[in-house]
């Protein structure tokens, strides 16, 4: 195991790599929160800064997280050769779809359909371990179910769902977004 105190060029082109990824965050008196994301949805943004594109999916428990307590974990592990499993620890926050400063932030990311917010990650150490634990396994292709389903979604319909989703499965508060951005149709094709 190892510490660092920034993401160097390695872990970099390291994450560059990676078809999934994985977010825990947790607040007192809360469930632990754990959850798998892939998609062209990563950016590291500099050596102590990274961003995440988040899809409406099965909750928001990680802004409710962030509001209560502000630490996040990102895991990355090597399912090819070498093996490696990387953690970025740090502080996050968060910019809601309709907020000052979101299509700024989002324009790295491809316009999916779903998008609801940026995560905005503050780096305070990246941690690299052998990962020899972790299975060999090849990517068939990405799922595109979720962008599939966001786009078919009525705007109305789907914003009015939004609007009544305000406290986490722990009833923290959750700010909702109150509009849904533009979509690129291209970027929901299957990308192998």
């Amino acid at each position: 195991m190892e510490i660092f105190s920034a993401i160097d060029d390695a872990h970099r082109a390291f994450i560059a790599k990676q078809p999934v990824f994985f977010v825990a965050t947790a607040a007192a008196d809360a469930r632990i929160n754990l959850s798998p994301k892939g998609m062209d949805s990563f950016r590291v943004l500099g050596a102590n800064r990274v961003a995440y594109l988040d899809l409406g999916g099965s909750g928001n428990e990680t802004q409710a997280h962030l509001v209560a307590d502000g630490r996040i974990t990102i895991m990355f592990c090597a399912f090819d050769n070498p093996a490696l499993i990387l953690r970025l620890y740090g502080t996050g926050s968060f910019v809601v779809a309709g907020d000052p400063g979101f299509d700024t932030v989002a324009a790295q990311f491809p316009r999916l359909a779903g998008a609801r917010k940026v995560f905005d990650i503050t780096v305070d150490s990246v941690q690299t371990s052998c990962g020899w634990g972790v299975p060999r396994m090849a990517l068939d292709r990405e799922r595109d179910t979720l962008v599939r389903f966001h786009a078919q979604q009525d705007p109305e319909a789907r914003l009015a769902v939004i609007a009544k989703r305000t406290h986490s499965i722990d009833g923290l508060p959750v700010r909702v977004q109150t509009i849904l951005p533009a979509f690129d149709p291209l970027e929901m094709t299957d990308r192998r």
